[in-house]
């Protein structure tokens, strides 16, 4: 809150006795500064790395050093290149102007070599030299602003690598199984629209229909790929997380890029639910789940491949970290290649460079399922050939949480066996296979390493999977020198033994095997924060999350599972429904979160046709799709729109208990309508892309001349009075023409302005007098920044002389006369209903008239 506004407190010079206050002073305080040492760390590492004494030196020069800001621009291809052409003729210039006190000059952010059409940026220019100068000031303010329209992703470079040796081709099913929170999730879906908006265009110019739909793909498009819904993307990602909060920060991050293939789910990776779809009609009654054709598993770890960003590391590295997450990560993988389709691909990785949490964790993965005849490791060697990476480890080291480092397995046994104490969150899996085993010989150096000194970024482990065949996952190898749970640490139901809680695991792990509906049971260990949104976590409950034992977890679980059941058994069996049946109520999460269920509109819903009529909707758009949030089932305030395998799984999974958190996007919302014409259901501006080219022309405005749109951005509700729609140059008579309500604005620069040269589509509403581009206040600032480098407040006339009025009433003393006047005039006509947002003046004769007052910011003028 600005120190103008005073909201909800008093100001200061009205304090009886005086304003005793202390002069501010411009001093800071400054926080304890954090050593970047830690011995057990750096004993570790040097004993473990494959580095010479001169690497190890510039290894750990690398991760003392402030990690540099780098960012990406997100989008299709067209729109991306044109966002980055404003850093390089607009941006970098004024920047490589500033020099240092030295003379050395300041460099402008970089494009990395290695992100496929340069699309990534890096930056290591000092925080306080971005603050000093005016340059980089204007920069920050455009990466600001074109962050939140989701044009840029500010994210860590390595942080962007395991998407790009997915193979993700459009059409793909995806899963992303800790999605939070979401930078990933963005590379993926935009990956599954590539290409779409040509596709779309092409196959619409085909039918020799026209289309409103922008052009702005660099690409040539293949019009057969992804080609079965008339070039409308097929594919799915679903982006799941198992924090519920986590899950409507995925939503916040992903809308922007309006996609109708989203689901995002709120699920514990290690006991993901098999998703129904339609069954075979050659088998009607057997039912069928969803297989994968792509997973991202970016697990949980404990992050020291971050020490460069997240500082506190240095002080609380401990080998523990490490340990007590190997379990949770194994399972995760292995329940990524169960739900994966032969010949699908998993990328399994970490900002870890602990061999604990990487390699013994794949190879206890391939163990599990079946090892390598069933699954591969690929190469990618060809995917980021500029990127510089080191190979998997074939041989590592393990240290336990005392410090000791044990070389094998073999070692722990013999130090038992001479009567030494066991050390505690060892197990057998995490140490490199004898030659006996059957994945001794595991081409390891196929996984990626990827450290801080070979282009200055984070420490990152990434690996790729292949699916050869089916297989059914062997049990978890045990450590027999595990510690066993005592009582007084145990907290399981009395009466119970000890032992009901791991086999409760192991049968959940078979239910979602099988396809069966699962308990949930959240997994050890909290999801790492390299990405821009961080959680600030206090280092001690960091250590808790994980070091407790898993079996002490699971007993608490199987107590909170048995005490919230019991209630139900004593219920009157009228008042819950079934456990998989079908309900209108809106679904209850676990520590009291709601979610309302999704019902989807038959194709002739009177609403549904009232929209198309309207809008003169080409009979080539799905009327199947549409859906709304609530228990009815019937349009309230908002109507969504997704894809058809996203409404075969929210359909055939109602009732199933998986939980959706979101699915497809907002495409049209309910409005005030001034007559009976016009459609009560404006156009939403995040569903736009998708019906834009779908629109007929008596419902799209076109324009081409630049400052034509820069004033329609500039003022809100421009009027057109009698003859004031000239004012509105090539629209004005399009404007004047069409009928009142929503209407298309395509935008057709002329090719004539480098600087205007991208086509888009906008939402605009026409009201008696005036018309408003439906924009979020964020989006309008942003393309005023990006086409016009205009700074300068939007201007809303009606919300000025609304203001100017309410002057003039107060300085007269007539406001509560002209408000009786208005009153008894209301009373007399009978028929005329003033809205809230009306205000009233007197003209020059005394008479009063009706005024219109602007909306909300955002609303709708009528």
């Amino acid at each position: 809150m600005g120190r103008k506004n005073n909201r909800g407190g008093r100001k200061g010079g009205d304090r009886k006795g005086g304003d005793n206050r202390k002069p501010r002073t411009d001093s800071y305080r400054s926080c304890p500064e954090i050593f970047k040492n830690n011995e057990k760390l750096e004993a570790f590492y040097n004993s473990l790395l494959p580095l010479d004494d001169a690497e190890k030196s510039g290894f750990w020069e690398a991760l003392r050093r402030d990690l540099p800001n780098s960012f990406r621009f997100c989008g299709s291809k067209g729109h991306a290149v044109a966002v980055k052409r404003l850093l390089e003729t607009r941006y970098a210039p004024e920047i490589e102007k500033i020099q240092h006190f030295n003379g050395d000059v300041v460099q402008a952010p970089q494009p990395v070599p290695w992100y496929p059409d340069q699309l990534a940026y890096s930056m290591t220019t000092p925080k306080q030299v971005v603050r000093k100068f005016p340059p980089f000031a204007s920069f920050q303010k455009f990466l600001v602003s074109e962050t939140s329209v989701g044009n840029i992703s500010r994210q860590e470079l390595v942080s962007m690598i395991p998407p790009l040796v997915m193979d993700l081709k459009p059409g793909m099913t995806v899963l992303d199984l800790c999605a939070a929170p979401g930078s990933k999730s963005a590379q993926l879906l935009e990956m599954i629209h590539s290409g779409e908006e040509a596709r779309i265009r092409k196959f619409m110019e085909s039918f020799g229909e026209e289309t409103a739909l922008p052009g702005n793909e660099q690409e040539d498009v293949d019009p057969t790929e992804d080609s079965t819904d008339d070039g409308r993307a097929t594919g799915l990602l679903i982006a799941n997380d198992v924090e519920y909060k986590r899950c409507h920060m995925l939503v916040h991050q992903l809308k922007r890029l309006s996609s109708p293939n989203l689901i995002v789910t709120n699920h514990d990776a290690t006991l993901f639910p098999p998703l129904r779809i339609s069954p075979d009609p050659a088998k009607p009654n057997a039912p069928r789940y969803l297989k994968f054709d792509r997973i991202l598993a970016d697990v949980p770890c404990s992050g020291d491949g971050t020490l460069r960003k997240n500082i506190d590391l240095w002080k609380y590295w401990q080998p523990g970290n490490a340990l007590g997450l190997h379990a949770t990560q194994s399972r995760i993988l292995v329940r990524a290649l169960q739900m994966l389709k032969v010949g699908g691909r998993v990328v399994f990785s970490t900002c870890s460079m602990n061999p604990v949490e990487n390699e013994s964790v794949v190879v206890s993965a391939i163990e599990r399922c079946g090892g390598p005849n069933v699954i591969e490791i690929i190469d990618c060697k060809d995917r980021l050939p500029l990127l510089k990476r080191y190979p998997g480890m074939h041989q590592w080291q393990v240290m336990d949480k005392s410090g000791k480092i044990w070389n094998n397995w073999e070692e722990v046994q013999q130090h038992v066996l001479n009567g030494g104490q066991a050390p505690g969150k060892i197990s057998q899996t995490m140490f490199p296979r004898p030659d006996t085993s059957d994945c001794s010989g595991l081409p390891l150096d196929r996984c990626m390493r990827v450290y801080a000194h070979q282009q200055d970024t984070g420490g990152f482990f990434i690996t790729v999977l292949e699916k050869k065949r089916e297989f059914k996952a062997k049990e978890e190898v045990k450590s027999q020198f595990e510690i066993p749970t005592t009582p007084q640490v145990a907290t399981s139901t009395p009466g119970k033994e000890s032992t009901a809680a791991p086999d409760m695991k192991i049968e959940e792990e078979s239910k979602a095997a099988v396809g069966q509906p699962t308990d949930e049971l959240p997994s050890v260990g909290s999801k790492r924060t390299i990405e821009e949104v961080e959680t600030d976590q206090a280092p001690d409950t960091k250590r808790q999350r994980t070091e407790t034992p898993p079996s002490v977890k699971v007993e608490n679980i199987a107590e909170t599972i048995l005490k919230t059941e019991t209630p139900k058994v004593e219920k009157d069996q009228t008042e819950s429904p079934a456990p998989n049946a079908s309900t209108d109520k809106r679904v209850k999460r676990a520590e009291a979160n709601y979610e309302e269920p999704f019902k989807y509109l038959a194709g002739d819903h009177e609403v549904v046709q009232n929209i198309r009529t309207f809008y003169k909707i080409s009979s080539r758009f799905p009327s199947d799709r549409f859906m709304v949030r609530n228990a009815l089932g019937e349009p309230a305030k908002a109507i969504y729109y997704s894809s058809e395998l996203v409404r075969e799984i929210l359909v055939e999974n109602e009732g199933r208990g998986v939980r959706f958190i979101h699915g497809g996007l907002k495409m049209f919302m309910k409005q005030d309508a001034p007559s009976a014409e016009v459609c009560r259901w404006r156009i939403q501006s995040e569903g736009l892309p998708i019906v834009a080219g779908y629109v007929g022309r008596e419902r799209v405005v076109r324009l081409t001349n630049k400052e034509t749109l820069h004033m329609l951005l500039k003022e809100m509700f421009p009027k057109f009075i009698d003859d004031g729609w000239k004012k509105l140059d090539e629209i004005g008579e399009q404007i004047r023409d069409i009928g009142m309500g929503c209407c298309l604005l395509s935008v057709e620069p002329d090719g004539t302005d480098p600087e205007f040269s991208e086509r888009m589509a906008l939402p605009l509403w026409k009201s008696f007098h005036s018309l408003n581009l439906m924009l979020p206040k964020e989006d309008r600032a942003a393309m005023m920044l990006r086409l016009f480098n205009d700074t300068s407040p939007v201007i809303n006339r009606t919300l000025k002389e609304s203001a100017k009025l309410e002057a003039d009433v107060a300085d007269s003393g007539i406001k509560e006369e002209i408000k009786e006047e208005a009153s008894e005039n209301a009373e007399d006509a009978g028929d005329v209903t003033m809205r809230d947002n009306d205000q009233v003046e007197a003209n020059g004769n005394g008479v009063v008239i009706k005024k219109e007052a602007g909306p909300p910011e955002g609303g709708v003028y009528i």
